[in-house]
């Protein structure tokens, strides 16, 4: 089958690799659609980061060249002899992470933590990037006949927006501040206003970026290059501050913009990946005892998810700028997304399936 793999940054190879096969508890999926993550564009321009180069992966026992793709949705045509929750012909996403099932967070249920944590799509074991995939059963979700299958590959970066709500305690009529308006950043703005948001405050540098954040429900679009932030945060929030702010782009920049934009006592979550490290002053934090949180992926999110995209409480309208066929990934899809044009783009989906196109 056809599959893009990871060598090293700046070298992806779509290549001709053996179809994977079921095991007694895993389910082959026939990919349809998957999306290009933020996580796989800096795997692409610096990593390694998460994708095992040295030692195999503890879990997958695979390391570097893997198969990229994790935000994909797909129909189910084999499965394990002890799989229950699927059937062949079902149509589902995947959430794809790879846990030990046996480390202290993984038995206290937050398998998110897992001591060994990794990624389908860049742990090994296969990806989304690819004509067909396998993972265990647990982790496949059903997905209703009102959800097509693009709208489905975005279920993945949706529930990481909503799992940054649940871990900053995100509550009704708060005023919430959103740096980015990258595929994450929209995907927190949807996810607050659906959860009853009575402000979002977008900051965005001009670009079409801007549009995109007022499309998906930002009040109000502010940009560090044309006003002073903080103040104009402070002016939209009685002179107090927004109540929580979502850091979505990995910029120092954003980081200290929304740690000054938040109240007294308010919440910064940290969802962005980092390429390196950033200087802040933590008096900034003791003195006004506010929180820095971090929160990585989902846990428990995705049937949430789901069934709020499916009743349409979270719309994701716009959200997908570009479709292209797995063999273009490299140009039309990675060089895109890093080059001069990207920010006219969300989010690429790439499928195997050329009659899809």
């Amino acid at each position: 089958m056809k599959a893009a793999l990871w060598y090293k940054a700046k070298d992806v190879r779509v290549e001709d690799v053996e179809e994977p096969q079921v095991k007694d508890d895993t389910v082959k999926v026939k990919v349809k659609w998957c999306g290009i993550c933020g996580s796989d564009l800096h795997e692409y321009l610096a990593g390694p980061i998460f994708i095992p180069v040295d030692h195999p992966h503890p879990i997958t026992g695979e390391k570097a060249p893997i198969i990229m793709g994790h935000e994909f949705s797909g129909e189910v045509v084999d499965i394990g002899k002890d799989v229950t929750n699927v059937k062949i012909g079902d149509r589902v996403v995947v959430e794809p992470m790879d846990v030990c099932g046996k480390c202290p967070a993984c038995l206290e249920g937050k398998y998110n933590l897992c001591s060994s944590l990794g990624f389908h799509g860049l742990a090994g074991g296969g990806g989304g990037f690819s004509e067909y995939t396998t993972f265990p059963a647990k982790f496949v979700h059903k997905i209703p006949e009102t959800l097509s299958y693009e709208k489905a590959a975005l279920i993945e970066p949706m529930s990481v927006a909503l799992h940054s709500l649940r871990v900053g305690n995100f509550e009704i009529g708060q005023s919430a501040i959103v740096t980015g308006a990258g595929p994450i950043g929209l995907a927190t703005v949807e996810c607050l206003k659906a959860a009853g948001a009575k402000q979002v405050i977008m900051i965005q540098r001009k670009s079409i970026r801007q549009q995109y954040a007022l499309r998906s429900g930002a009040d109000v679009v502010l940009d560090p290059n044309e006003v002073d932030v903080v103040s104009e945060i402070k002016k939209l929030t009685n002179g107090v501050g927004a109540d929580i702010a979502f850091e979505t782009t990995g910029s120092e920049q954003c980081y200290k913009l929304a740690l000054a934009g938040i109240k007294y006592a308010g919440t910064l979550v940290i969802t962005s990946i980092w390429e390196g490290q950033i200087q802040y002053n933590p008096n900034d934090v003791v003195m006004t005892e506010k929180k820095i949180i971090g929160s990585i992926c989902y846990c428990n999110d995705f049937p949430s998810t789901i069934a709020m995209m499916a009743d349409n409480r979270i719309k994701a309208e716009g959200y997908i700028t570009k479709k292209i066929h797995v063999d273009d990934i490299v140009k039309e899809g990675f060089e895109t997304l890093t080059g001069p044009d990207k920010k006219a783009q969300v989010k690429i989906i790439v499928t195997p399936d050329k009659s899809l196109l």
